[in-house]
């Protein structure tokens, strides 16, 4: 006999009213993220003034980061000067991007900024295997007025290009990324979900301290790096 903490074990009528149960919720929480999608829809925006960049080929205006695209997704990464492995999570999140060009049909861009400077953020972006799009802002006051300033948090905006003038539409930092990970939605689906302690989970569950099951920063670039 397994000593495991299991679920309990019914009948597949009790099994299949159950997740009925369950998907009423989860239609009702599809609707709620099609409400707010919708809300977000009509949020006003706020104009930005010019802001210059560091890229692969040098200096680039934020509005020419669009690459001809109205519409932008800008992931902040966190940057730590000097550090060998960056920001784990920064790193495992944005890992995940191998396949952006879908984004073209929606005439939309989604690109990486840190405030590293240009060289050592495309180092670490071969290091590890990132697939996407590195800029640098360390000569602009641009991460810190989006929310992600020196040696600070990570962050995610959206903005949107009208000829040569860059508006910002929408941000979110912390838990407010998970939105944008196929990681955790998986993990999720699992029995024993992410295993982490501040999770509420039946008695007995595999729980773990939080961030302990994450990929590091050394065990990404292994699996997908240089």
């Amino acid at each position: 006999m397994s000593t495991n903490a299991l679920p309990p074990v019914v009948d597949a009528a009790t099994w299949q009213r159950e997740l009925a149960e369950l998907r009423t919720r989860e239609k009702a929480a599809t609707r709620e993220l099609d409400a707010i999608a919708a809300q977000r829809r009509r949020l006003p925006m706020v104009q930005l003034p010019e802001y210059t960049l560091e890229g692969p080929d040098g200096p680039i205006r934020l509005a020419d980061v669009f690459e001809g695209k109205s519409q932008l997704i800008v992931y902040s990464h966190m940057w730590f000067p000097g550090k060998e492995w960056q920001c784990p999570g920064c790193t495992g999140l944005t890992s995940q991007y191998t396949r952006l060009e879908f984004l073209e049909n929606y005439d939309a861009r989604f690109v990486i900024v840190t405030q590293g400077p240009i060289d050592e953020a495309l180092a670490y972006k071969r290091k590890v295997g990132n697939k996407m799009a590195w800029y640098s802002t360390t000569n602009s006051p641009f991460g810190s007025d989006v929310g992600a300033p020196p040696d600070a948090g990570f962050a995610v905006n959206v903005f949107l290009r009208d000829g040569d003038t860059v508006y910002r539409t929408w941000h979110t930092d912390g838990r407010g990324t998970e939105q944008l990970s196929y990681t955790f939605p998986l993990i999720d689906l699992l029995p024993y979900g992410r295993q982490e302690e501040w999770q509420d989970s039946p008695a007995g569950w595999p729980q773990s301290p939080t961030y302990s099951r994450w990929s590091g920063s050394k065990e990404i670039a292994a699996a997908y790096g240089e």
